[in-house]
């Protein structure tokens, strides 16, 4: 009866002509299309500069701006209104002002100081485009410091060389595509079962299915096995999508990859069985999914650190699911973790999978029968 129940869903989400076709496209398009929308680097920042010095010095950090891909010179003034206008009408995102004698207290005193102000609407780009420009004046300086105490005295300079591990380039985008694997999997195995059931019911098809001798423990499985299936097929394309595109490969081992998949995918098709056996029309279950995948993402760690949240956030973390494949993802993708490194999240998987898995047979009512 199993087997019969198996090839049901199997003809099912075959027979549906737009379905299979979603679950191909969707993978690419958020592989191809998503790192790129999501990333969290800063480029093109808008930079109006005062220069009431016009020294030498002062031209060289402007052309040290220019040179940069991070900034684009958009205004240069020395009218103030002007360059306030600017930033009121989201024209220029920084201003940089270089005060009268900055030179000269620069070189004679080795004490300057400069104005940057940040538009700050839109908080990321405001406080990280301030602080690549701080960063990198900073950097001119020690570096025209070094030169001068170098030439004056004949001795070396001290240099400091950073090593970044696990992400050589910095590259946000590597960062985000195992998460990112993560979310198509919840998306395609979390929610198209609760989808199916629900379809069933306004069919009228679970009525028949209620009144023949089966299982709620064989319906819930049968529902389950399909799903299995297709997540292993949709994470395959996403590492073949991500080496052939990105040139990204895994550290550590594929084989522990899917161990945490299997456990994954149980979790949320039984988080979308229960939303299911609750849901009587596809507008209550598109609801139910759209509230909890944005909590559940939000708060697991996809876009900035579950460490940066406040501490009754980063404790409520520890019941989000995502939170844990999530992180184990990353680890086994970019650091190579083993099973000994991550057993902890994986045993996490599976209590989650029995506590919901038990919840959609229980919760499961087999009216009719």
């Amino acid at each position: 009866m199993m087997l019969f129940l198996i090839q049901k869903e199997f003809k099912q989400i075959f027979r549906n002509r737009f379905l299979p076709r979603l679950i191909i496209a969707f993978p690419i398009m958020a592989i191809l299309v998503m790192p790129w929308a999501t990333n969290m680097e800063i480029k093109n920042v808008n930079v109006a500069i005062m220069d009431f010095d016009k020294s030498s010095t002062t031209k060289e950090i402007i052309a040290k701006l220019e040179s940069s891909s991070y900034f684009r010179l958009t205004l240069y003034t020395n009218n103030v209104n002007k360059a306030y206008n600017c930033i009121y009408e989201n024209d220029c995102d920084v201003i940089v002002e270089f005060p009268l004698g900055f030179e000269s207290n620069f070189l004679k005193e080795k004490n300057a100081s400069l104005g940057i102000y940040a538009n700050s609407i839109n908080s990321t780009k405001g406080s990280l485009g301030a602080g690549y420009l701080s960063n990198t004046i900073m950097s001119y300086a020690k570096s025209k410091q070094a030169n001068i105490f170098q030439n004056a005295t004949n001795t070396g300079v001290m240099e400091v060389l950073s090593l970044y591990r696990f992400n050589p380039n910095l590259d946000y985008k590597i960062y985000m595509i195992p998460a990112l694997m993560v979310m198509i999997l919840t998306m395609i195995c979390g929610f198209l079962p609760a989808f199916n059931i629900v379809s069933e019911k306004e069919r009228g098809n679970i009525e028949q299915i209620n009144v023949t001798p089966i299982k709620k423990f064989d319906f819930i499985l049968a529902k389950l096995v399909p799903y299995w299936c297709i997540g292993f097929i949709v994470l395959t394309l996403c590492f073949l999508l991500a080496y052939l595109v990105y040139g990204l490969v895994a550290v550590g081992s594929y084989a522990l990859i899917y161990l945490f998949a299997l456990c994954y995918i149980l979790v949320v098709a039984g988080m979308g069985l229960i939303i299911s056996n609750y849901s009587n029309t596809m507008q209550q279950a598109m609801f139910v999914i759209f509230f909890f995948v944005l909590i559940l993402v939000l708060m697991s760690g996809l876009f900035t650190s579950i460490k940066s949240m406040p501490s009754w956030a980063y404790y409520l973390t520890y019941i989000n699911p995502l939170r844990y494949f999530i992180e184990s993802l990353r680890l086994i993708f970019l650091k190579g973790s083993t099973l000994f490194d991550i057993w902890h999240n994986l045993l996490a998987l599976i209590i989650f999978a029995l506590i919901l898995n038990l919840w959609a047979i229980v919760g499961y009512k087999k009216r009719g029968y």
